[in-house]
């Protein structure tokens, strides 16, 4: 039998991106209870509130006035009430520094399965060409955008996110080649180092996408992807400010998301965004795979705003703030020695290392140990019953290959406190210490 004819994409995407092949050979056995997930970036089980969900579903069946049609189709804009719902949660919780004229004068829209199919969206209207981001990279789009025909522009941060100065020398060293520039794309609270993106390095981006636009004659378009930024823990963090208080050319638009805060199984995520071209694409888009996320996880989400945000995220955030401490204290103290680098721990729910000397992708001896896969038995433990395993994202997953930190990234991980609890994390990171000394033939 003949081979499919695939497009570019889809011949593209036969083989499994590194993570999802990583990921998914260990998800086939993973063990609850004995093997120890650090590195898919699950949202702690605790910090689902079931049960207003559950108050939510009974509030929701039982006005359908309100909440017309909840179980039939909606439409590819977002339920009327949960747009409502996010317009006066942003605007209650002071969020951003929005204002109800800013909100009014944009469009909000409802993604039809989590904020991720925006960005899916965002690759499908916009034609291929380059794309600026930070580096590391939010690997799983990077690697999606590639496979659609795009370009990655990678630029290092430091400290205050994305490095604009580094930005600008990479611009020039473009030459002509500028002008395949598509859009810009940083996440605020970055994945997978949680560095935070300062104020001032939000200005400059938004001023940036306002020159390109000049110079090449056609929209240049700053996409925020917000999806940690309600997880800012860290209460010695400036409040964020949404650049989209002074974005005088209707360039910038916010991706946001429920999934951190209150469950990611409603699937709800939104964009706001100028009432453009590309906006009303992007609804179009929507439309065509099957309307906006399932009406009755839109209403479910809507009356958890209307009644519980304010105390869900405050219980949310407690428990990462803690979290990220007690982790924090234990990486000092377990793999301070072997550790040269280390960001995050004041939002979202993930730490970044580099090692010292000590190698971490994934034919590594520390990935091996980790993985049980060193073909020792005194160290994999029998084949029908492995010792116990930990699993994490190596850094080489995270940088751009064509980028000026591969070399680094050999040495670097991500490690996420958000799914398990504190026992796991403290035993993996002790596991992490003995797999180091492995590594280094101690």
């Amino acid at each position: 039998m003949s081979e499919f004819q695939l497009s570019e994409y889809g011949g593209a995407s036969v083989s499994p991106s590194p993570v999802n092949r990583m990921m998914a050979s260990f998800a086939t056995d993973f063990r609850e209870g004995v093997d120890i997930n650090l590195g898919v970036g699950y949202v702690n089980e605790n910090t689902i509130p079931r049960t207003l969900i559950e108050e939510a579903l009974h509030a929701v069946m039982s006005d359908p006035k309100k909440y017309r049609g909840a179980l039939n189709y909606g439409g590819a804009r977002g339920s009327s009430n949960l747009i409502a719902s996010i317009s006066n949660f942003l605007l209650k919780n002071e969020i951003g520094s929005l204002t109800k004229s800013i909100l009014d004068s944009n469009e909000i829209i409802i993604a039809p399965s989590g904020a991720t199919s925006l960005l899916e969206g965002i690759a499908h209207i916009l034609p291929a060409g380059i794309v600026v981001t930070s580096d590391p990279i939010y690997y799983i789009y990077s690697n999606f955008l590639e496979r659609m025909g795009f370009e990655i522009l990678a630029v290092p941060e430091d400290a205050q996110g994305i490095n604009t100065e580094l930005l600008e020398e990479k611009l020039n060293q473009l030459g002509d080649k500028k002008r395949n520039i598509v859009f810009i794309y940083v996440v605020t609270v970055n994945n997978p180092t949680c560095v935070i993106l300062s104020h001032s390095r939000q200005q400059k981006l938004g001023e940036l996408a306002g020159r390109l636009t000049r110079e090449l004659g056609r929209e240049v378009p700053l996409f925020l992807d917000k999806a940690y930024e309600n997880l800012i823990h860290d209460p010695k963090v400036p409040k964020p400010i949404s650049a989209l208080t002074y974005d005088q050319n209707g360039l910038v638009y916010e991706i946001y998301t429920l999934s951190k805060i209150i469950a990611p199984a409603l699937r709800i995520g939104y964009m706001i965004g100028a009432d453009s071209s590309f906006t009303k694409a992007m609804i179009q888009k929507t439309s065509d795979v099957g309307f906006s996320a399932p009406l009755i996880m839109q209403e479910i989400a809507s009356y958890i705003l209307d009644f519980h945000a304010a105390q869900q995220i405050e219980k949310v955030n407690r428990g990462y703030r803690e979290k990220a401490l007690r982790t924090k204290e234990w990486i000092n103290e377990l793999l301070g020695d072997f550790v040269t680098e280390c960001s995050g721990g004041q939002g979202g729910f993930y730490y970044y290392l580099a090692l010292d000397g000590v190698e971490a992708h994934e034919e590594s001896a520390l990935f091996k140990f980790l993985t049980r896969t060193t073909d020792r038995v005194e160290i994999d433990g029998p084949a029908e019953n492995k010792n116990p395993r930990v699993i994490y994202i190596p850094g080489q997953s995270c940088v751009h290959s064509q980028g000026s930190l591969t070399e680094i990234s050999k040495r670097q991980l991500r490690l996420s406190y958000g799914f398990e609890e504190l026992e796991s994390i403290h035993r993996a990171l002790q596991l992490i210490r003995e797999g180091v000394l492995y590594a280094r033939g101690r």
